[in-house]
């Protein structure tokens, strides 16, 4: 066991030694600069969904996705940068499904319409229902590169560029795999004297978040779990943020604890209800498990046989045989739609 132990250790070091640090996005200076430079005013941010990814989404971006694998995830928005096109793109996010497999399907059918580079994360996959196809086919057949990390490592790396710090320490990774997976370094700590791993910040190009609620100068409330989106709006240079409801500025200063995401920090705001959906949105809706399911299915089929069939059937139907998300919402039905906004139970939230 020892000399298994001191072989690992010897491994690693010679991974240390070949690790080249890398931002793969905005360095934390050239993320500085923009933010600077953007007006801090108050300002109506209120806009189209398409008008809003038109303006932020090019080619070659890191695109910053918000929620935790199928809670508040910005489906909206994603399904949208599916029809207004974007190549080579590095996704970083904490956890998620639909959205990351989304992009990932709309590679599968035409990269050149959509191409993911790369991506940054701790989790991608559906949880409960199953792993992800489309991530499979793409990392076994070497179409992206991949940097791993906790769940904690890659929220903190957002937590750090939201400090406007170029990297920050953690205790999670070192001695372990991870060391081997991602570009952090372990470096000796100049207090203790003991091994401690950095991770850098990260800065997407353009953050995509869904929100509970927000005035038009774009101050957000966020109910439920938080999954890391006040971080990924304000370590990203721009922030697409899409909200359930756009609620009076006055409200917003009768509880200014709630809100979790500042005006600064958002860009684009678009109210968009079901903007999560097939996703939950605590307080409005509950997850669609069948429509999730469908969509999985779809990646498994074409993973499993290669033929593109039911992928193309669901992208056909609900992306692009959509004109706008109405449109999409109308052809999940409102049938579906009381049944999610009932399985949510009503949960709490202030919108006053």
């Amino acid at each position: 066991m020892k000399k298994v132990g001191s072989d690992i250790r010897k491994i690693s070091k010679i991974r240390y030694q070949e690790k080249v640090p890398e931002y793969w996005g905005p360095t934390p200076d050239e993320a500085r600069k923009i933010m600077v430079k953007k007006s801090k005013a108050l300002k109506d941010k209120r806009t189209s969904l398409k008008e809003a990814v038109q303006k932020h989404v090019k080619d070659g971006i890191n695109l910053g996705i918000g929620g935790f694998v199928n809670t508040r995830v910005p489906f909206a928005a994603v399904r949208e940068v599916v029809r207004h096109g974007a190549r080579n793109l590095t996704l970083s996010f904490q956890s998620n499904s639909i959205c990351v497999e989304l992009l990932a399907g709309a590679m599968i059918l035409d990269p050149d319409r959509v191409s993911i580079k790369r991506a940054e994360f701790a989790w991608w996959g559906y949880e409960i229902i199953g792993i992800a196809p489309l991530l499979r086919y793409l990392t076994t057949n070497g179409l992206i590169e991949v940097d791993d990390y906790t769940n904690y490592g890659m929220s903190v790396r957002f937590k750090a560029a939201a400090m406007g710090i170029p990297f920050i320490p953690v205790r999670d990774h070192g001695g372990s795999d991870m060391e081997l997976v991602n570009k952090g370094q372990m470096v000796e700590c100049p207090y203790t004297g003991r091994n401690t791993y950095l991770l850098p910040a990260c800065h997407p190009d353009v953050g995509l978040v869904h929100v509970s609620a927000a005035d038009q100068n774009g101050n957000s409330r966020i109910f439920g779990a938080l999954c890391t989106c006040p971080e990924i709006a304000m370590a990203s240079t721009y922030t697409i943020v899409t909200a359930e409801r756009i609620i009076p500025e006055e409200n917003i200063r009768n509880f200014p604890n709630l809100t979790e995401v500042p005006h600064p920090a958002v860009d684009s705001l678009v109210e968009r209800s079901y903007g999560a959906y097939p996703g939950a949105c605590y307080g409005f809706h509950w997850f669609d498990m069948e429509h999730i399911k469908m969509f999985r299915a779809a990646g498994e089929d074409f993973r499993m046989t290669g033929d593109k069939t039911m992928l193309k059937k669901y992208y056909d139907e609900y992306v692009f045989g959509c004109e706008d998300y109405d449109d999409f919402l109308e052809k999940v039905s409102y049938k579906t739609l009381s049944k999610v906004n009932k399985l949510d139970g009503g949960q709490p939230i202030i919108l006053t």
